[in-house]
Order: structure tokens, then C-alpha cells, then sequence
């Protein structure tokens, strides 16, 4: 999808403070995509480039922010089927498929979720630099559901802020191996990647702070389905804490048991997401439907939803 863009222009006026957090609040840019502008000789000073993000900027000065056009994204746009749950100019909410990689990668560069979003959305403009869409959150290979985009600098500065305020809510719904006990509980565990393997996460007292909360609303046979609320986003957060806890979401080929309920898919779905839309201060939720081989892993374990 094309996009025609111009550059930008920012004026603004001295007034003590430092040159990237005044020009950071005037074009909602990060601090760090404004030192990279100062890098590249878009900002002035009075007619003169500015000579580093961290000066510190006096009353009256003219400084002026010359924001390029977004550069066209190296990822490929592809005509790929997306559900798009809503989009406007500044963000897009979507239903990422279960087996789709989000970022194209050494052995997938192409057939993600970015070059489908390249395709689908309308209005991008840029993040960092380039014409592509921002990612806000990620989700597994394998787990299916709602998957939050920036479609601008300002709105990805916005929602990755709620992120780390954990204002954003965030829902899943998982199928674990076992009969949890009680009705509801909470792990707190930190979590780093696993001393032993690389390619896993794993509990550590060591690692970053990491918050499930987690609710049945279904027992099967065997079985127990979860409504799953994180406070943090660690990789693979929801997977390490249910196996720590020895309840292993159901078809998980890493972290799962051998000997565990037989399902299509990794039982583990991103359901709804609760957040405040930066520019008008709405507060938003949206929910995504279980898929079918979801439920058909649901129904053949006996663990339907009432």
C-alpha cells in the first residue's frame, strides 16, 4: 500500500530545558529518535545545527526539527489474510493466526505478520525512521489473538508507555494440563533465559520481575481452561509460569509434557486487550473470538466453556 509523505517541520522555542526533551514533547518522537536526528544535522539552533541532543537550550532560541519522510520498510508488503479489528490513523488492533511469525527473521523473511500489515493498513506514518507499522506487543509463533499497532511515532511512544505503566490489560485464554485446585491464584516469578538452553526462558530468581494471574472457567477431563491475566510481558511468560507451577499449557512443544492431552495447537490464545487510545483518551477493549481448533482441543478434553 503506498504512502506519500513529506517532511516535516517543527518549530519551537528555547526554554531551558534540554534540546531532546523539548523537542521529544513537541513532536511526540522518542528522545532517542530525536539524538539520532540531531545526528543526522535536523535540528537548528538559531540557523545552526544543533551539536548534541543533550544541550541544554536557553529562552528564546529558534530550534527547528526537520522530521525526513519515512523511509520505504525493507520487509516486503504481501496480500496475506488478516483479520484488522479496527484501525484509524494512528493504530490498528489485529488478530494474528496461530503458525504466523510477527517479524520476518533469518528462516522467515517473508509470510509475517509484518508484511501482511505492510498490505493491509492505511495511513502508516513511519516509526524510526521508516514506513512501516509498530509492533507494541509481541505474541508467539503459536499463540493466535489480538495483536496491538502503532501506526506513528507518537502513538508507539503512547501505548509502549502504558505497557510499562501496566495500564494496559491484556487477556488470554489457555489450556493446561491438570486439575488446578483452587478457583484462581497468582504466580509471581522472575523470569531470564535458561542457563541450560538458550532457546528457552526459564524461573529465576535472577531474572526480570514477571506477574500471572490466572482464573479457571472450565475443568475437562484431565484439563483445566484459564483465563489468564499478565501484569508483565516476558517471553514466554504465561508458558514458563504455568510449567513452573506444574500445569504446562496444553501442546506446547518446549515447555509442555510428553504424555499430556492431545490437542491441534498450541492451546494458548491472546483473548482480549483493554487500553487507552493515545489521541482522543478513550479507553478501548476489544476481544478476539476463540478459533475453531481451539475449541475443537477445548471440546475433545471435555473443558467447554458454560
Amino acid at each position: 500500500m503506498e504512502n506519500q509523505m513529506q517532511a516535516q517541520r517543527i518549530e519551537s522555542t528555547g526554554d531551558g530545558r534540554r534540546l531532546d526533551v523539548l523537542l521529544s514533547e513537541a513532536s511526540g518522537l522518542t528522545r532517542s529518535r530525536i539524538a539520532t536526528l540531531v545526528e543526522e544535522g535536523q535540528v537548528t539552533v538559531d540557523g545552526k545545527p544543533a551539536a548534541k541532543a543533550g544541550l541544554k537550550t536557553k529562552a528564546g532560541q529558534t530550534i527547528v526539527l526537520t522530521v525526513p519522510a519515512p523511509k520505504p520498510a525493507a520487509p516486503e508488503a504481501q496480500d496475506i489474510p488478516l483479520t484488522i479489528l479496527y484501525q484509524d490513523d494512528d493504530l490498528a488492533v489485529v488478530v494474528k493466526p496461530c503458525g504466523m511469525v510477527v517479524h520476518p527473521a533469518a528462516g522467515n523473511e517473508d509470510g509475517t505478520l509484518v508484511n501482511a500489515l505492510l498490505h493491509h493498513l492505511d495511513s502508516l506514518g513511519g516509526i524510526g525512521g521508516e514506513l512501516r507499522p509498530g509492533i507494541v506487543h509481541r505474541l508467539d509463533k503459536d499463540t493466535s489473538g489480538l495483536l496491538l499497532v502503532a501506526k506513528n511515532d507518537a502513538s508507539q511512544l503512547a501505548l509502549s508507555g502504558q505497557l510499562s505503566a501496566r495500564t494496559m490489560e491484556k487477556h488470554y485464554r489457555a489450556l493446561v494440563e491438570g486439575n488446578l485446585r483452587e478457583d484462581a491464584g497468582r504466580i509471581e516469578a522472575a523470569i531470564a533465559r535458561s542457563k541450560k538452553d538458550r532457546k528457552k526462558m526459564a524461573v529465576d530468581e535472577e531474572g526480570r520481575e514477571a506477574i500471572t494471574e490466572w482464573t479457571v472457567l472450565a475443568r475437562g477431563r484431565g484439563v483445566t481452561l484459564l483465563d489468564v491475566h499478565i501484569l508483565t510481558g516476558r517471553t514466554h511468560q504465561i508458558r514458563v509460569h504455568m510449567r513452573h507451577i506444574g500445569h504446562p499449557v496444553c501442546g506446547d512443544p518446549i515447555y509442555g509434557s510428553q504424555k499430556g492431552a492431545k490437542v491441534p495447537r498450541l492451546m494458548l490464545h491472546a483473548y482480549s486487550l483493554t487500553f487507552t487510545h493515545p489521541r482522543s483518551g478513550e479507553r478501548l477493549t476489544f476481544t478476539a473470538e476463540l478459533p475453531e481448533a481451539f475449541r475443537r482441543g477445548m471440546r475433545s478434553n471435555g473443558a467447554e466453556e458454560e
